[in-house]
């Protein structure tokens, strides 16, 4: 997954992208406006469109806006000083390593669990197999 900036990057990119095919629809689709004493005949005005085009960029700009300000908000603020930064990734390593601790337990818990599952397989194992003999012996 690409870092912050890289994802801020191709959100503006995209912003912009939307604003130049926003204008080249509206450049499209656009009727001519008559000047005073410039008339053009036999042009005609273009078909408007199937879609609301103006509704979809509208938008297609505010969602990329909106995502915009997420990920600026999202970066890490001037008033970030080392000594908070230090004092976070200190809480992060403390959180870090209770969450290794509880994945020891649990692990360790496993490995109880398993060990008392293959011990009761053995055991139905050899009983099925004991069960077995008795039967053999008395069928013939």
């Amino acid at each position: 997954m690409a870092d912050r900036l890289t994802q801020l990057q191709d959100a503006v990119n995209t912003q912009a992208e939307n604003f130049c095919n926003s204008i080249g629809i509206q450049q499209q689709f656009a009727p001519p406006a008559s000047f005073p004493g410039f008339d053009r005949s036999g042009s005609k005005t273009p078909s408007q469109p199937q879609e609301d085009y103006a509704q979809l960029f509208a938008t297609l700009i505010a969602r990329t806006a909106k995502d915009i300000d997420v990920l600026i908000d999202s970066l890490p603020s001037e008033d970030s000083s080392p000594e908070l930064q230090a004092k976070s990734l200190q809480r992060l390593e403390q959180e870090n390593a209770e969450a290794a601790w509880e994945l020891e337990a649990v692990v360790k818990r496993g490995e109880v669990l398993l060990e008392q599952i293959q011990r009761a397989l053995r055991d139905i194992a050899q009983s099925q197999l004991e069960a077995q003999k008795i039967q053999d012996g008395t069928s013939s």
